[in-house]
């Protein structure tokens, strides 16, 4: 392990988010290469990424680590839980509530509660933060959004949004870097090309990335729809609107290419939402300081789905 790259003195401090996706890795991987690599890098867990984006976590980490880089994984931590088990993850998060993901509610990204806010947490406790922002000055912020026209969009919009205590910088489109361009610098330094970083419950998931997905996955995507279905008023599932390539349900879509068993999504249907909610309505009357956590109940369902399975 080299020792952490030494900091610029004649700029603001820089701080990098790394989604352990495709993008920021070629990012970061280019950076290092310039002699321009950020102070410090951060990556917020969310608690429900995919099984291949916590595997390729750790080797990165220590490429991090071999280059020098300081990092941090984050996390948001929910504080107030009214008579409800703690949660800690979106996931529970959802189950707990009855509901889905923001982005599957029309509400825009679940990212500012599960990646933003864990991430400007931390920045708020960091001393060279703090510095610059008693001096009046920002600190700079890398976000790898590429060249390709969906990252235009997402980064046009969040040009609209002003923070006094950021700077935002996005060298991926500094450089014209596309999201091949991005594969091509991963391989270049000998690492695996990671997939794209995404919950696997998220409605922005496409048809051939749920098609890959294992089976404790899928039976929780039909219990979060089973769990929120008789709230939903707008909206039909994960994946809101049907549409001539996909339902709006991403349960419909299980059922119609055969990824589980029929007759396991409706015993989820059935039965697993029920008995959830007997969960919290006991967890309720358990002081908050000894309540189960949301946790224990979702590793009774895993553990029961496979042995219905088997």
């Amino acid at each position: 392990m080299l020792a952490p790259l030494p900091r610029h003195a004649n700029r603001d401090p820089v701080v990098a988010a790394w989604g352990m996706g495709l993008d920021s890795t070629a990012m970061l991987i280019e950076l290092v290469a310039q002699g321009d690599a950020p102070d410090v890098v951060l990556t917020a867990d969310t608690g429900a990424e995919r099984d291949e984006t916590y595997a390729f976590l750790p080797i990165f980490q220590r490429w991090m680590d071999d280059h020098g880089l300081e990092h941090h994984v984050v996390r948001y931590v929910p504080k107030r839980f009214k008579h409800w088990p703690p949660y800690a993850s979106i996931l529970e998060n959802v189950l707990t509530n009855a509901t889905l993901p923001s982005i599957s509610m029309g509400r825009g990204s679940c990212s500012l509660k599960w990646k933003v806010e864990p991430q400007d947490r931390w920045v708020r406790t960091w001393e060279p933060a703090k510095a610059a922002w008693a001096a009046g000055r920002t600190v700079t912020k890398l976000i790898g959004y590429d060249a390709g026209a969906a990252d235009t969009r997402r980064s046009q919009h969040a040009a609209t949004i002003e923070n006094p205590l950021y700077s935002f910088r996005y060298p991926l489109r500094e450089w014209g870097w596309d999201r091949a361009r991005c594969v091509a610098r991963i391989r270049e330094e000998g690492l695996p090309v990671p997939i794209k970083s995404a919950c696997f419950i998220c409605g922005a998931s496409r048809p051939e990335e749920v098609m890959t997905l294992p089976a404790w996955c899928l039976r929780l995507i039909v219990l979060v729809e089973a769990r929120a279905k008789p709230r939903l008023r707008t909206v039909e599932g994960l994946w809101r609107k049907s549409t001539r390539t996909r339902p709006g349900m991403m349960t419909d879509f299980i059922r119609a290419k055969n990824l589980l068993d029929p007759d396991e999504i409706d015993d989820i249907i059935a039965h697993a939402p029920q008995d959830l909610l007997a969960f919290q309505e006991v967890a309720a009357l358990i002081p908050v300081e000894e309540r189960p956590h949301m946790s224990e109940w979702l590793d009774r369902f895993n553990a029961g789905a496979e042995r219905l399975a088997a």
